[in-house]
């Protein structure tokens, strides 16, 4: 089993399990309200040029998330 620290490592074209959430509060609600919750699994679509935000399919939808949002979503392969 791979682990990365977060869901901000992933590649395009590499898909992972969410293990945790690693932030509080309303940012916290969000990213459960959109699926992000233990043992979903998060697949890598597409960078923008610059890198931020990045395109994840989650549960059949594709969300952006910036950089710094997805790196308190800590994954595993």
């Amino acid at each position: 089993m791979n682990f990365y620290n977060s869901l901000s490592e992933l590649k395009r074209g590499q898909t992972a399990k969410v293990k945790a959430l690693s932030v509080t509060g309303s940012m916290r609600r969000r990213l459960q309200d959109i699926g992000l919750i233990e043992g979903t699994r998060v697949e890598c679509l597409q960078m923008s040029p610059g890198g931020d935000p990045i395109a994840y399919l989650i549960r059949g939808a594709v969300i952006a998330l910036r950089s710094e949002d997805s790196s308190n979503i800590q994954v595993y392969e």
